[in-house]
């Protein structure tokens, strides 16, 4: 664990460096501005409570869609395991949403719903083929496992869903959920920055593009990144809770 940390800290250490000997190189502020311009313009994003409001929307909208996916996948994945047909139905419906462009989808969204709806369905639509296909997974290893048992005894399909194959595919779940839901983080901004959704964190970026402030841009980059992380981290955690609490 301590190596894993230290490897992650020497690759931050890095990106650091390549950024400080890319700015000497470039010597451009509207190209490329330097790590000390940026941290001021984090620190002021910070001390913003526009900032702050803008960053309340961008979380809620994108954990509206991560909490749909997953109520939908999960209840899609769990027919899918105990319905051959289901399954079949639903693959090639799986594979579109998986293919469809996600800016074509973002256009025609805006023509039919608001900036404000548009990116959490956008993020919905991306994530749920994400959620499905690890829930599906997991089910499948527990039928593999536990399935001739639950038959062997009859039990219930309501019983069986709900008292063995979820808890029982839960850590599996979990553990991917924390990079599905940074994943729907980074859609949702994108989709904010398309359909200009006010207010909002892509919202703030596209303005920043807009009026040529590189520091900001930057420093919100950065911000999104590093709240993607720490969701990553988050419901890493919680699973490695679970998974020491089933241990």
């Amino acid at each position: 664990m301590k190596k894993n940390f230290l490897f992650s800290l020497t690759a931050v250490a890095f990106l650091w460096l390549v950024w400080i000997v890319a700015y000497f190189a470039v010597r451009n502020d509207y190209v490329l501005p330097s790590f000390w311009e940026t941290a001021a313009a984090l620190w002021d994003l910070l001390k913003s409570a526009h900032f702050w409001r803008a960053f309340a929307g961008t979380l809620g909208r994108a954990a509206l869609a991560f909490a749909v996916s997953l109520i939908l996948g999960v209840g899609l994945a769990l027919i899918a395991n105990s319905r051959t047909w289901v399954r079949s139905f639903l693959s090639p419906i799986v594979s579109f949403l998986r293919t469809v462009p996600t800016i074509a989808v973002i256009l025609m969204l805006l023509i039919w719903t608001t900036p404000r709806i548009a990116p959490v369905i956008v993020s919905l639509l991306v994530l749920l083929p994400a959620v499905y296909a690890a829930t599906l997974s997991a089910l499948d290893e527990v039928t593999e496992n536990y399935g001739e048992l639950a038959s062997a005894f009859r039990v219930g399909m309501g019983r069986k869903a709900f008292k063995m194959y979820l808890p029982l595919a839960a850590p599996a779940v979990l553990g991917q959920a924390g990079s599905v839901f940074s994943m729907g983080l980074k859609i949702t901004v994108s989709g904010e920055v398309l359909a200009q959704t006010f207010p909002s964190v892509g919202y703030l970026m596209q303005d920043a593009k807009m009026f040529v402030q590189m520091p900001r841009l930057i420093a919100l980059t950065l911000l999104a990144v590093l709240i993607g992380f720490a969701l990553e981290g988050a419901c890493y955690g919680a699973y490695k809770l679970i998974v020491r609490w089933r241990g």
